[in-house]
């Protein structure tokens, strides 16, 4: 679905007419727009997923927050669901069982592909950083090559930080097993990987926040790697939003709505970074039954940028990094159309925000 340029282009004049009042001192929030006059024709449940992960941030506050539910408003059920991993939320949309849903760069791209780009969009982006490898501190890794015969683990086959590993470490002359060589990569529920690197089972992990943060201050784990290292700018795209294109389509408004609520929620992180930090963590309590300790959100977050830019040239990096590790098979990925801005781009326009490009 393209979105409709004429509408982005009026959104883009009110909001230039909105700033210009805001600077004569009349003040005031930018106008809600088309979209805010439209309303779902009848009662819509939007099923959301998301992880319980710091990187998730914008998830978690706008959940705390109320932020999404004020901005679907009364007509609109919000039917939050918590996950693990990418691929495990990509089977949960082929099935129709999820709508919309915050999950990395390399299952969405594998979603794209695998369903010939019919079934998903990325409508957003979400967080940037926050993915490290961590190795034991004992086991004398001090180099690429100290890696060989060694188990690293990642939190699931072909999720963002599988492939990240893979990829980097065959730039360094290093293959998984699977791949002929001599590094077993373990694909692992992030807690387990936290108790098998406790227990001295694997060497090493390559995770997201706040896995790398906790490998770190509960089990003895040293920062080998900051991914971030690997990036221009140290910016790469570790979350994202992707949304079901048939719900897309049929209920765009209710699209644009939850946008405006993820902006909101990206907004309230960036201004208060000390009440996100809370409201995340009282998600992850719910959702975990623990909070994470002050000293690791903390450290977590100093990792991560939380933007609604999908920084989309680190996607497409990604998607060649999986394509040469073999996960398409034969089949070499056509991204063409996975991204929808135009529906993020009128919320932006609204709020009087630049706009954001592939």
């Amino acid at each position: 679905m393209k979105w409709n340029r004429t509408k982005l282009l009026t959104a883009v004049a009110a909001a230039a007419v909105v700033v210009a009042v805001a600077v004569s001192g009349c003040g005031g929030e930018a106008a809600t727009g088309a979209a805010a006059d439209s309303a779902p024709s009848g009662p819509v449940t939007l099923r959301l997923g998301y992880f319980a992960n710091v990187t998730h941030a914008p998830a978690l506050v706008g959940l705390h927050d109320g932020i999404f539910a004020r901005e679907l408003g009364g007509d609109v059920r919000l039917d939050a669901k918590a996950f693990n991993a990418g691929p495990a939320v990509i089977e949960a949309l082929f099935a129709g069982e999820i709508d919309i849903s915050y999950i990395g760069p390399n299952p969405s791209i594998n979603g794209f592909v695998q369903s010939n780009g019919e079934a998903l969009r990325v409508i957003s982006g979400a967080a940037s950083g926050g993915a490290s490898l961590v190795v034991r501190a004992d086991r004398g890794i001090e180099r690429p090559a100290d890696l060989a015969g060694k188990t690293i683990a990642t939190p699931q086959l072909g999720n963002t930080q599988d492939v990240a590993l893979r990829a980097w470490l065959l730039a360094n002359g290093l293959k998984a097993k699977e791949q002929g060589g001599s590094v077993t990569v373990l694909p692992t529920e992030n807690a387990t990987t936290l108790a098998l690197f406790q227990k001295g089972d694997i060497d090493g992990a390559w995770v997201p926040e706040p896995w790398a943060t906790r490998l770190i201050q509960q089990a003895g784990g040293r920062l080998f790697l900051d991914e971030r290292s690997l990036w221009a700018g140290g910016r790469f795209v570790t979350t994202n939003v992707i949304v079901r294109t048939a719900f897309l389509e049929e209920h765009p408004e209710v699209v644009e709505r939850f946008l405006r609520g993820h902006v909101r929620a990206v907004q309230a992180i960036q201004a208060d970074p000390e009440s996100a930090k809370t409201a995340a963590n009282e998600t992850i309590r719910q959702v975990t039954s623990a909070a994470l300790a002050k000293e690791v959100i903390d450290a977590a977050w100093k990792g991560l940028d939380f933007t609604y830019d999908p920084i989309a040239a680190s996607l497409r990096k990604g998607a060649a990094d999986a394509e040469k590790l073999g996960f398409f098979g034969a089949k070499k990925p056509n991204l063409d159309g996975i991204y929808d801005l135009g529906p993020l781009n009128w919320v932006l326009a609204e709020l009087g925000l630049p706009a954001v490009t592939e």
